[in-house]
């Protein structure tokens, strides 16, 4: 089975929407380091592409900007339009996206453009919709030594069909280089740290598990076997009271159309 494609990532991502767009509020720091970095404020025409439940969105909206978001998850973009009813809402593939060139003054994608089937082709979209001279922010995982998150990966992966390794987006130069490729200049790189704390194992497995790569495992290998790799992979971070916390770094690249 190919993950690739806008149609079968929005099914992906939308298959545990309620929990995802529950963790989607968890990664509000990194939202709002991006949201001041951009610039983005009252007046700010913005598309988040990828916009998944709408967090994003309405972190804009409430700083004034004329928010827009496109998502391939019909049921990531209910909520989403629930979460930021103010924001103009459409369905689309980060490769294709529906808007006409030089639309916006910045476009962010959050954990996004890397899993269009072409990131390059993706990021040379969100180029030609931002007007010249706008921006495009890109965040992606930081790299594995610094994300407590990496020991789930690595334990769901016997679970999945082998597939080739992706690049480590987050590595010295490997996101400004795919930018150039796909005719942006970088302008700012940086690293956002952020803590996600669950008081028990069930919200820790609800919000973990509700992301693409758990939701494919459980597909092949069942929901047993992937809650017991998530808690196995998880056990260093569980806290005296029963909970867990885990610490992840998150990179970012601000780049110009």
């Amino acid at each position: 089975m190919t993950t690739r494609g806008a149609h079968v990532q929005g099914e992906i991502w939308g298959a545990k929407a309620r929990d995802w767009a529950q963790h989607e509020l968890e990664t509000l720091p990194i939202k709002e380091e991006l949201l001041r970095l951009l610039g983005i404020g009252a007046g700010t025409r913005l598309l988040d592409a990828g916009c998944g439940a709408g967090t994003f969105l309405r972190l804009a909206v409430d700083h004034g900007a004329d928010a827009h978001g496109v998502d391939a998850s019909d049921a990531l973009l209910a909520i989403a339009a629930e979460r930021a009813p103010e924001a103009a809402l459409q369905v689309g593939d980060l490769e294709q996206l529906p808007y006409d060139d030089d639309e916006f003054d910045v476009v962010t994608g959050f954990n996004a453009f890397q899993f269009a089937g072409d990131m390059v082709v993706a990021l040379r979209e969100a180029g030609r919709v931002a007007r010249p001279g706008g921006l495009v922010g890109i965040q992606v995982w930081g790299v594995p030594e610094r994300c407590d998150l990496a020991a789930l990966l690595g334990a769901l992966r016997p679970l999945l069909p082998q597939r080739p390794t992706p690049p480590v987006l987050a590595a010295p130069g490997v996101l400004e280089g795919i930018a150039r490729e796909a005719g942006l200049t970088p302008v700012r790189a940086g690293d956002v740290t952020c803590a996600f704390e669950w008081h028990d194992e069930d919200a820790m497995l609800r919000s973990t598990l509700s992301a693409s790569l758990p939701v494919l495992a459980e597909r092949a290998a069942g929901e047993a076997a992937v809650r017991r790799a998530a808690l196995h992979g998880l056990a260093p971070f569980r806290t005296p009271s029963g909970g867990y916390r885990v610490v992840n770094d998150w990179h970012y690249l601000i780049a110009a159309a």
